[in-house]
Parts: C-alpha cells; sequence; structure tokens
C-alpha cells in the first residue's frame, strides 16, 4: 500500500472537488488586500487618502482590500499599485 503525505495531493483533491480555481483566485486576492493594508498601515495612508490618490471614491478602496472580494480588476489592482507608489507585477508559474 502506498503511502501519502498529507498535503501532498492537495491541489489534485481541489480539481476533485471543482474548487481549485475559486480557491486559488480567493487566495491570490487574500494575498493582494494583505499586501496593501500592511503597505497602508506602513506609510500611515488612510482609506480616505488611498481613494484620493487613486481618484475614486472610499466604498471602491473598501471593495479592493476585502478578501473576499475576487471581482477586482487589473486595473483597480494597477492604481493600487501606483498610488502605493509601486509597481504591479504578474508571473504566470
Amino acid at each position: 500500500m502506498k503511502k501519502e503525505h498529507i498535503g501532498s495531493n492537495f491541489d489534485d483533491f481541489l480539481k476533485e472537488e471543482g474548487i481549485f480555481e475559486e480557491v486559488q483566485e480567493i487566495a491570490i486576492k487574500k494575498v493582494f488586500a494583505y499586501r496593501v493594508k500592511e503597505e497602508m498601515k506602513k506609510n500611515k495612508i488612510t482609506q480616505e487618502e488611498m481613494a484620493k490618490r487613486m481618484n475614486t471614491k472610499r466604498p471602491t478602496v473598501i471593495r479592493a482590500l476585502n478578501p473576499a472580494n475576487t471581482s477586482i480588476t487589473l486595473k483597480t489592482m494597477e492604481r493600487i499599485a501606483r498610488a502605493l507608489g509601486k509597481k504591479l507585477e504578474i508571473s504566470l508559474c
């Protein structure tokens, strides 16, 4: 009997359950939101200030920082990066 390591086939499990893409989207958004919030905190940037820098309204910033909201557009992500003086990089691994 082949012994499998716990977690060694987690991606396969998610694929079998039909939720791999959804889980991956959520994870990416959570990391993005976390990193933006940390950068804002580090630089003492409020949501209001962020909205001003992005030339938008605060509810847009709130939605963008919501880790559960995966409908953020690439354009919005780029605007957030620029508002923080950062560059958005996307990688295909």
